[in-house]
């Protein structure tokens, strides 16, 4: 499954893997489409299983602070957002979630399954000199540790810490409070928020989001309790690409690591949809940063399958994706001087042929435009062209045929070139739907 790996309808950001039983969870706040705020009254789950990360399903509704059709409030004292939510196994042997709600306590909800739906068991019960952030809790993570030994961190411009007794998994034990569990270092890359805490080879490792910039970055510990080394950013989901704020995790399943990550649409930071991209943990326990690709849980794209515009893992120049409907996505705002990436294709072992065809498909906005088309980078190896009319359609050219493993990115320009050309240079010239390599 290409990013973005759920359906693409699905905006599921702030993801929380988390493998039980064979299969492997995402926990996440659930967006809404063209919303002005960010997340829902809602969560969602998702899984897949550890054998077969191509084919996720939806759960459903697992908590609500709202009623809706078909369910009721699962929370008495707010109707608040739900954000970022974290979901770990108790020594019982059962499920417990950990929600943020804007601007109000926290709760801790408990289920039988994995997947909930998970019911209202307490707020977070604590003595006020025993607690970070207001009592807020934001962007709670939870550690089970091996000694069964419960720690949650959280905290937004500051990262703090408290232990949960393990009997309830809902009461913060006193005299367990910590702040600054990664110390202030007035850099980029201090604390704001997300935490997500997971234990890596006898190390402790807390992901989060900086004060500065769309990255995911990671500091690690010997203790649960810190403090926390900062190291680096694992991704950056701002590289070439609309970035806003980042919240994700690292995962193993089946021998491989993985980070996931979100990625914005619709020109906002908001409606964000959930993606995932192969990391390595060395043996000194550092994570190499990864880039932005388009290929999720696969190993390479195949060019002669029909590929959605909206999995672009590059978009410069001012384009960006919207949603038109829950059928239709595409890439708007098309400009002169945009430019779309897709990483990575797999051409296979023709080297019989000279040249080959790309299609797009294409909605017109009533101007001419050239896409070219490069491979190895919008710099790099010079394929082809082709025109775009005014109109909707499917657009062709024949261009120069590429054999093995190759990013593909598109360049846009309009094809004016009279004593009023400059009025096209900012005009919106299409918007692409899809496209598609042809033998």
């Amino acid at each position: 499954m290409a990013n973005p790996f759920l359906p693409l309808c699905e905006y599921i950001p702030d993801g929380e893997p988390r493998v039980f039983n064979d299969r492997v969870y995402i926990y996440g706040s659930h967006d809404r489409v063209a919303s002005e705020d960010f997340c829902d009254f809602k969560l969602k789950v998702w899984s897949a299983s550890v054998n077969d990360l191509n084919n996720w399903i939806c759960h459903g509704d697992s908590f609500h602070t709202r009623a809706d059709f078909d369910h009721e409030s699962d929370c008495d004292w707010t109707d608040r957002e739900l954000y970022a939510p974290d979901v770990v196994q108790g020594k019982d042997g059962k499920f417990y979630l950990y929600a943020y709600i804007v601007g109000s306590k926290g709760c801790v909800g408990v289920s039988d399954r994995p997947e909930g739906p998970f019911k209202l068991l307490s707020k977070y019960k604590y003595d006020p000199k025993d607690a970070g952030d207001e009592g807020i809790y934001n962007d709670s993570g939870v550690l089970v540790d091996d000694d069964g030994k419960v720690y949650i961190y959280y905290g937004f411009e500051k990262s703090h810490m408290n232990m949960i007794n393990g009997e309830n998994m809902y009461e913060i034990i006193p005299g367990s409070y910590k702040e600054d569990v990664i110390p202030c270092g007035m850099g980029d890359d201090d604390f704001f928020e997300a935490s997500s805490p997971r234990k890596i080879n006898g190390k402790y490792y807390l992901i989060y989001s900086p004060r500065k910039g769309s990255r995911l970055f990671y500091a690690v510990s010997d203790s649960p309790t810190g403090p926390f080394v900062r190291k680096n950013y694992i991704i950056d989901n701002g590289v070439d690409y609309p970035g806003g704020n980042n919240h994700g995790s690292v995962c193993c399943i089946n021998g491989q690591w993985y980070v996931f990550y979100h990625r914005m649409t619709n020109g906002t930071i908001m409606s964000r949809r959930a993606c995932v991209e192969k990391i390595e943990i060395l043996p000194d326990g550092t994570i190499p940063a990864v880039e932005m690709t388009s290929l999720g849980f696969e190993d390479s794209l195949n060019p002669f399958k029909i590929t959605p515009a909206e999995i672009a893992c590059v978009l410069k120049g001012g384009c960006f994706i919207t949603e038109k409907s829950v059928f239709e996505r595409v890439i708007t705002n098309i400009v002169t001087g945009s430019v779309m990436g897709y990483k990575y294709f797999d051409f296979g072992e023709d080297y019989s042929s000279k040249t080959m065809e790309i299609a797009f498909d294409v909605k017109g906005r009533g101007c001419k435009a050239e896409i070219e088309v490069f491979a190895d980078g919008e710099d790099g190896e010079y394929l082809g062209s082709c025109n775009i009319d005014i109109s909707d359609g499917v657009y062709k050219a024949r261009i120069k045929n590429i054999c093995g493993r190759h990013s593909i990115f598109f360049k846009v320009k309009h094809c004016y070139n009279g004593y009023f050309s400059e009025y096209f240079s900012n005009r919106e010239l299409f918007e692409l739907n899809s496209f598609v390599f042809i033998k």
